[in-house]
């Protein structure tokens, strides 16, 4: 393995960084008390990846299995315990555990402990995950969507869901 091509061709550097302070509000807020903090999207690092700050309200949160076919997946439980699902069985983790999901690996996670957590998700290469994330909320508010719809939403969002395990 090498470093990949040279794609900053100056010779002096230059002041390209972004800052966000802790207390930025989210940009989702979920009718079950969770958010979403946009950390950094993919549109942002273009096209490299894309990370968010996922924080559970205390109501049971979280999908179920599923897999993506052209993005990886990470998760690294920031406070509270989340339940992950690596494919094979739920574990339960807690602050400073991680979990790496390559495209087509099985995942899910859920807050099941009846307390706020939060973690990072960081997806790679940086998929627009926002409208998916923005789309869930406006579900989970009363939106409705055909069946068709719903098939061509999840298949647009690289979402292919499997039986609940």
């Amino acid at each position: 393995m090498s470093y990949p091509p040279i794609r900053y061709t100056g010779e002096t550097g230059e002041v390209s960084a972004t800052f966000r302070p802790r207390d930025h509000e989210p940009e989702l807020s979920y009718t079950s008390g969770g958010s979403v903090d946009y950390l950094t999207t993919g549109a942002s690092t273009g096209g490299d990846f894309g990370l968010y700050r996922w924080n559970f309200g205390p109501n049971e949160s979280g999908p179920g299995p599923h897999f993506h076919k052209t993005i990886s997946e990470s998760f690294y439980i920031l406070d509270g315990a989340v339940r992950l699902y690596n494919g094979e069985q739920w574990v339960e983790a807690t602050a400073g555990d991680f979990l790496y999901v390559p495209p087509g690996g099985i995942h899910a996670f859920r807050n099941v402990a009846g307390e706020p957590a939060s973690m990072l998700l960081l997806f790679t290469p940086g998929a627009p995950r926002e409208e998916y994330f923005e789309t869930l909320a406006e579900l989970a508010r009363g939106r409705t969507l055909t069946d068709e719809e719903r098939a061509e939403f999840y298949l647009r969002h690289d979402n292919y869901w499997l039986e609940e395990s």
